[in-house]
């Protein structure tokens, strides 16, 4: 298996906190592997995706996307590397008077001179993928629809494809499903699995259902307090594994059996 994001030892701790919102946290995520990451709120999971794509610095320790190590890269460096992970958000970030083709086509800035990106310059091949990609997430009948004028899970679905769109290495999806039912829930977690796989991309999930991070994972890792507590095969993680991680009894968790709404 080839590596292509590597944690090593990764601590954060804002100002006036108390405890770190990181402490020495490590992981590996592999091409073609959804990971999924549990713990309750506070855990530090969001912290943890931030120091990955450098929005937030992390203190100490050292994140690598394919045996590069990013953490105190230069802007001008960091730009190149960024084009290799990709981003899925809770709330999509899409720009809603932009059509889904042009939300899509943003995938493609980091590869493009600023003037060509204001411009809209994009490469036909580039189009013709988009395309492409729209089609096979069935979403062609909207391509030239307003994103605004999407449900949530259609959005959650162009996100994607605007991911996807960068050719990256690593897929980062913070909390992807916390805003959608049950139904597009599923719809959206089965499709991160799909790309990962199709497209041999390394896919950290943040989640907080657990039930549906044993569903849709290869390997989970658990969060307690910014530590790493818990590190295994979705299948193999027990209750007394999910009791550890969340610090509370088994009959006090929310844990059923479909997707819930909010977590």
């Amino acid at each position: 298996m080839t590596t292509v994001l590597r944690i090593e030892n990764l601590s954060k701790t804002y100002p006036g906190a108390v405890r770190p919102a990181l402490a020495e946290a490590s992981m590996e995520v592999n091409a073609g592997e959804v990971v999924s990451i549990i713990g309750a709120s506070g855990a530090g999971k969001s912290t943890l995706m931030r120091c990955v794509n450098r929005m937030v610095e992390p203190d100490s320790g050292s994140v690598y996307i394919e045996d590069q190590e990013i953490t105190g890269l230069s802007d001008r460096d960091l730009r190149a590397v960024r084009r290799r992970i990709g981003m899925v958000f809770q709330h999509f970030n899409l720009v809603n008077r932009l059509t889904v083709l042009q939300n899509v086509m943003h995938g493609r800035l980091g590869y493009m001179s600023s003037v060509e990106g204001v411009l809209g310059r994009y490469d036909e091949g580039d189009k013709h993928r988009a395309l492409i990609l729209l089609k096979e997430t069935g979403l062609s009948e909207f391509a030239y629809k307003r994103a605004g004028e999407l449900s949530g899970g259609q959005k959650q679905r162009v996100g994607i494809v605007r991911a996807v769109m960068q050719n990256p290495a690593v897929l980062l999806c913070d909390e992807p499903i916390a805003s959608l039912d049950p139904a597009n829930s599923r719809v959206i977690m089965d499709l991160i699995r799909e790309m990962a796989k199709q497209g041999n991309i390394g896919c950290l999930v943040n989640l907080h259902q657990v039930e549906v991070a044993i569903e849709f994972s290869d390997r989970i890792i658990g969060m307690k307090e910014g530590y790493v507590v818990y590190e295994g095969k979705a299948a193999a993680l027990t209750d007394q594994e999910i009791e550890l991680i969340y610090d509370k009894p088994m009959h006090l968790l929310t844990i059923r059996s479909e997707v819930t709404q909010d977590g």
